[in-house]
């Protein structure tokens, strides 16, 4: 092989080595971009389009019923709105006794409401059927406070218990159907309304 054959082939070699390190450097250093240099959008295989076009589920709420005052300085039932979500929450209805029993937060009572539930208070179970919802609480629901005390947590009871389902619903203390309740004596009608206190 002549000197000059020689001499083309080495350049030739080095020309071909220089090509391919640019475009390996292009590949490298691009492959996430296009022509215009702006990123190519990586679309995300685990986002199905059907999960793409669903709106934004709207929040829910139940109402729980502490007591408080009316603008006149009159003792009410007021409804309290908390924030529900039944993947996490269950019913609306067990969500909502046990925010009653657990009792106001901090900035509800901050702003004058309050319960008559006894702190002691506790839900055994809430068994909730295609036709009917069973209450279940220990009997710490029913001691202490007298008279009118009970009847406002009953009547807590029995508003929170209506304004979250339109199931019919029971009261029981310590796995007993209620037909009187407290030292007192106070006769309930079953499944509680607005009026089984009436006697």
């Amino acid at each position: 092989m002549r000197k000059d054959e020689r001499m083309f082939l080495a350049v030739t070699a080095v020309i071909m080595v220089a090509v391919c390190c640019f475009l390996g450097f292009r590949l490298l250093y691009h492959s996430d971009e296009n022509i215009s240099g702006e990123v190519i959008e990586v679309e995300n295989p685990q986002i199905t389009e059907k999960e793409k076009t669903q709106p934004v589920a709207e929040k829910e709420y139940v109402n729980v019923f502490f007591i408080g005052q009316n603008a006149n300085k009159e003792e009410v039932y007021k409804a309290v709105n908390r924030e529900y979500d039944k993947e996490i929450d269950g019913s609306k209805i067990k969500f909502a006794v046990q925010a009653l029993i657990s009792g106001p937060k901090e900035k509800e009572a901050a702003n004058g409401v309050y319960s008559e539930i006894p702190a002691g208070t506790r839900i055994i179970a809430i068994n909730e059927t295609p036709d009917k919802v069973i209450i279940n609480l220990n009997s710490a629901f029913q001691n202490g406070g007298g008279t009118e005390s009970l009847y406002k947590r009953l009547y807590q009871l029995i508003k929170t218990a209506k304004r979250n389902t339109t199931k019919p619903v029971y009261l029981y203390i310590n796995g007993t159907k209620v037909e009187y309740i407290g030292g007192e004596g106070i006769m309930i009608t079953q499944p509680l309304n607005e009026n089984s206190l009436d006697g």
